[in-house]
């Protein structure tokens, strides 16, 4: 396997998927992006809050912590806390921007490196795709 081929094609996967994330968000209006079908489904609004924070937490020091970080508050990524679309807009950037970052400076031999989620250790090119 060609590692800095796959890293390559990693960053332009992620940033494809966030570009279509990106467009049908900026489609929604207020209503739709709070809107829940019922109490047991998640709104877009939700989903982007629990995207960031999962993001964030995940690819922060990703070679170096584990990927659930103390001070992310998993359980309550699924509540809604009044946040704005801006502010929303805000938590979704930064885990974004967090994970790009980070994908974008590893190096082929990083790949095999042990890292760790919840404790759970594996290969960052395993963890990467969880």
């Amino acid at each position: 396997m060609d590692l800095a081929a796959y890293l390559d094609e990693a960053r332009r996967a992620l940033r494809g998927h966030k570009r279509l994330a990106d467009a049908a968000i900026a489609q929604l209006s207020e209503e739709q992006l709070f809107f829940q079908p019922d109490p047991e489904s998640n709104s877009v609004a939700i989903l982007m809050k629990h995207v960031g924070g999962n993001l964030r937490s995940r690819f922060a020091d990703f070679l170096t912590t584990d990927g659930e970080k103390p001070d992310r508050h998993r359980d309550q990524e699924f509540e809604s806390g009044g946040e704005t679309r801006a502010q929303l807009t805000e938590i979704w950037e930064n885990g974004w921007r967090v994970a790009l970052d980070t994908i974008a400076s590893l190096k082929p031999e990083n790949l095999a490196r042990t890292v760790t989620i919840r404790g759970e250790p594996m290969t960052a090119l395993q963890a990467a795709h969880r």
